[in-house]
């Protein structure tokens, strides 16, 4: 009888995903500044252009007090200034955005209270291209939005 035949490739055994929480909070990730070899979005060649985390996203959005509304460029331009770079990329922050959003939205299903989680929905509008990729849907958004006066 012949031996089995080994493989070079591990096995993988099923493992539990990671949540959205899970990725907000993974102290593996460290921002990034790097120096642009081209142009990039609305970002010249030679600027110096953060890569956040979604830590680091999360963190500035749990500043913005309630009743208070942040925009997507205006939190770039603000990590920008704050980690030493011109610009944020605007690609990695939409998307970090998104975790964030999504992290908030599991924590609050599982019952912790709104003012523990980030309030995403203060730099989130009815017009973001986000809006529409929420696993949750735009509702609770603009219910959120409303209850504290930013959508007038």
């Amino acid at each position: 009888m012949a031996a089995p035949k080994k493989t070079s490739k591990p096995t993988m055994k099923p493992g539990k995903e990671k949540t959205w929480t899970d990725k907000v909070n993974d102290p593996t990730k460290e921002f990034i500044i790097k120096k642009l070899e081209k142009d990039f979005a609305d970002m010249p060649a030679g600027a110096k252009m953060l890569i956040a985390t979604p830590m680091i996203i999360d963190e500035y959005i749990r500043h913005i007090p309630k009743g208070k509304s942040g925009s997507l460029a205006t939190m770039r331009r603000d990590l920008a200034n704050e980690y030493g770079a011109e610009y944020t990329c605007p690609v990695t922050s939409g998307i970090f955005l998104r975790i964030v959003s999504e992290a908030a939205h599991e924590q609050i299903e599982k019952r912790v209270a709104l003012n523990k989680v980030a309030p995403f929905w203060r730099v989130i509008d009815s017009q973001s291209k986000l809006i529409k990729k929420l696993s949750f849907g735009e509702a609770f958004v603009q219910q959120q939005r409303k209850k504290e006066g930013l959508d007038l």
